[in-house]
């Protein structure tokens, strides 16, 4: 399990913070393609509210290099779950051809949900108590 978290820790964290980077820096050199339909519709609306792609591709830098050095990992791969999802589920139900991106992003960060299970343990608490000094 060590080394499938280790593995899942590198991938997602490289894959997060070059395609973040990539965002403001463009270097990867590519056409952004034309999506029809809900998906040409749902990236329009997230492009014309002008915050969101730049605040999603900092959390992506920042939750990159988080996986990347090893620190407050559980942490961010909790913020960057949804990220995962979404991609995931854009890219099967929208736009069906890009899902192995999809699948690359949220394997890994299940995995990593797994690992760090023990982190987690009071995020899963019914009934909460807060203890006063």
């Amino acid at each position: 399990m060590k080394i499938a978290v280790l593995i899942s820790r590198l991938l997602l964290g490289f894959l997060y913070l070059v395609f973040g980077l990539d965002y403001f820096l463009h270097f990867i050199p590519y056409q952004p393609p034309q999506h029809p339909g809900a998906a040409g519709l749902f990236k329009a609306g997230l492009l014309a509210t002008g915050y969101f792609y730049p605040m999603q591709k900092v959390i992506q830098i920042a939750g990159g290099m988080s996986l990347l050095s090893n620190w407050y990992t559980p942490f961010f791969a909790v913020v960057l779950f949804p990220i995962s999802v979404n991609v995931f589920l854009f890219h099967t139900i929208l736009v069906p051809s890009g899902w192995l991106m999809g699948v690359l992003l949220l394997l890994p960060n299940l995995l990593l949900g797994l690992g760090y299970r023990a982190c987690y343990r009071g995020l899963f608490t019914a009934r909460p108590v807060i203890k006063s000094k």
